[in-house]
């Protein structure tokens, strides 16, 4: 693993210990991502919810980023990220936050007027009906913190449905899933969005802060703000 761009381009990180859940999100697809919100990443906070070894956080610190709030409840993949900090001289501007990413601690610790949030939850809370509305309420709060013209990321399996991943679904029980298949709700309360971009299995969605929700009552525009 590495830092793909910016001031530490090629430089090694750790990967997470073998034994941990934790999914780094794949070279293609975080540079995919950071190309995106080019231009989003200099002089701004970023907060990194279930930031793993911190591939988001740091590569955003590469790129420009005064400073990063990384979330991780793991306490051995925690280790992993803070080392990696250290190695790369990050650590006087990562904040790392050793709990869960979907508690009021962490999300005490997103400061207002964040400008990126990356929010990278276990695909199996996405796909579980009852876990997803807990990961949804947690993700559109940190929205409410964006500023005028942040961006949130939501990264999620793809196709985004309730249910069991594809590569675990027998050929019998196949034609039925896909056809009871319940897509997930990936519109956020206060959300300008998404705007999706799906890379095979996995998918990012980008979201910005809807001025007029609560002002004007339900908040109900769903097309992403033009970048301005």
């Amino acid at each position: 693993m590495r830092i793909i761009g910016g001031s530490h381009k090629r430089r090694p990180i750790k990967g997470p210990p073998e034994a941990s859940t934790t999914r780094p999100i794949p070279d293609m697809v975080r540079e995919a991502v950071f190309n995106l919100l080019r231009g989003h990443f200099e002089d701004v906070e970023v907060y990194d919810g279930f930031a793993g070894v911190g591939t988001f956080s740091l590569e955003a610190i590469s790129r420009g980023a005064k400073r990063a709030v990384a979330v991780e409840r793991d306490g051995k993949v925690a280790a992993v990220l803070e080392a990696n900090a250290e190695s790369l001289g990050m650590l006087d501007q990562l904040e790392i936050v050793k709990g869960d990413a979907l508690g009021v601690g962490s999300l005490a610790r997103c400061p207002r007027g964040v400008h990126v949030v990356f929010f990278d939850p276990p695909y199996a809370m996405v796909r579980d009906e009852k876990v997803w509305p807990r990961v949804r309420a947690q993700f559109e709060r940190l929205i409410e913190r964006l500023d005028d013209t942040g961006y949130a990321i939501l990264r999620t399996p793809w196709p985004a449905v309730h249910g069991k991943p594809r590569s675990v679904v027998d050929e019998a029980e196949e034609q039925s899933r896909d056809k009871g298949a319940v897509p997930v709700d990936l519109a956020m309360k206060g959300g300008l969005g998404p705007e999706t971009h799906d890379y095979g299995s996995t998918a990012v969605h980008l979201y910005m802060r809807d001025p007029d929700f609560g002002s004007s009552g339900d908040g109900s525009d769903s097309a992403l703000k033009a970048d301005g």
